[in-house]
């Protein structure tokens, strides 16, 4: 079999010994699936599930300017954001167009920890880094030295507890703490991207053989599997979570993307896009994202078109099979001024033919954060 190209995890050898199957993704060689998607979906659901993202990418910004930089950076408002606490935050360019979605934590008054997704960890560092200017401020990648593992699923906070955290001493919902698991020193957060309650790991890589199998020993007796990419994408999609290149471009604004919640329009501070992002707030936008499940039976892929009355409005970004609600489901763009709302019906068109499809709520599911 020929070896998938791209750059490899410390658990590549992990993936490979427990039979999963190799893709190549944002120039990493992951694992896509173990046991099959439908069923690792389903165990994430019901019980819990362990997932390599290491390929994720991990910048901290220090130094006395750290906060006036990152928000000249981001539309977010860092400075009401506490220690240890998340936000999840968007990188515009000034056309309010998207580098890319973030989650930022506050480690400290002046130094933060920013995830970036994988494909984009050279273009954001260079975005941050053209920005610098005259800012007091230290940008560290360290993506290159450091692990990630996202353990998911309503039984999470159980494995945490067998592995020594106590439930009480877990971080809450959107918050980080800096301790020691199992004998490995680590960032441990409450974040994930399954719409389950969750904890991701963040740790030095020569740790990141033995936490793996440590992790998952620890939590056969709570159901606990190893999770790929596939089932990854399955449960962002049904939690209506953002997959950057397909939701999000460098063309499309926060706001056209359905995240105006995430947008103060109150921050003083100035920053890249703001003036095209505020005016898109108050005066709205020309293409808007919409969730739409399928009636007929057919099965919705990015770039697909999206009609309505007859007329092509526009494309899907994201789309496939929903396991926990045995629906065909998508998300996508279409012209605002078409009066496209809830209920309404489009059609989505699928090899030369025109499927009919439902607007319906995002997210699809109800999210369960436990805290």
């Amino acid at each position: 079999m020929a070896e998938i190209q791209g750059k490899k995890t410390s658990l590549y050898d992990k993936h490979v010994a427990l039979g999963a199957k190799m893709v190549e993704f944002g120039g990493w060689a992951m694992p896509v699936q173990y046991s099959g998607i439908i069923d690792e979906h389903k165990t994430v659901r019901a019980a819990a599930g362990l997932f390599d993202v290491s390929h994720m990418g991990e910048l901290f910004v220090s130094g006395k300017d750290s906060l006036a930089f990152l928000q000249k950076m981001l539309p977010q408002d860092l400075s009401k954001l506490p220690i240890t606490k998340a936000q999840y935050c968007q990188l515009p360019k000034p056309n309010g167009g998207l580098t890319d979605d973030l989650i930022v934590y506050r480690l400290d008054e002046a130094k933060f920890l920013i995830i970036l997704n994988a494909s984009r960890i050279d273009n954001d560092f260079g975005w941050f880094d053209s920005n610098k200017g005259d800012f007091d401020v230290v940008l560290d990648n360290q993506s290159s030295n450091l692990s990630m593992l996202a353990l998911q699923g309503p039984n999470a906070y159980k494995i945490i507890e067998a592995l020594g955290l106590e439930e009480n001493s877990q971080p809450e919902f959107f918050s980080i703490k800096h301790l020691t698991l199992s004998g490995v020193p680590l960032y441990i957060s409450r974040t994930g991207y399954t719409g389950e309650d969750g904890f991701e790991l963040i740790f030095e890589n020569k740790y990141a053989q033995d936490l793996w199998d440590k992790i998952l020993e620890v939590g056969k007796n709570y159901g606990l599997k190893p999770i790929g990419l596939g089932a990854r994408d399955t449960l962002r999609l049904e939690a209506a979570l953002m997959l950057y290149g397909n939701d999000l471009t460098e063309d499309i604004t926060p706001i056209e993307a359905g995240l105006k919640w995430s947008v103060p329009q109150d921050k003083e501070a100035d920053y890249n896009g703001k003036n095209v992002i505020l005016e898109q707030c108050k005066n709205g936008v020309a293409k808007k994202l919409i969730g739409f499940e399928m009636v007929d039976r057919a099965i919705p892929r990015h770039e697909y078109e999206i009609y309505y009355n007859g007329e092509k409005v526009g494309v899907v970004t994201s789309g496939g099979y929903a396991p926990s609600l045995d629906k065909n489901i998508g998300m996508g763009y279409v012209d605002a001024t078409k009066n496209i709302k809830l209920d309404s019906m489009v059609q989505i068109m699928v090899r030369n033919k025109l499927y009919n499809a439902k607007v319906v709520k995002r997210p699809f599911i109800q999210k369960r954060y436990r805290h």
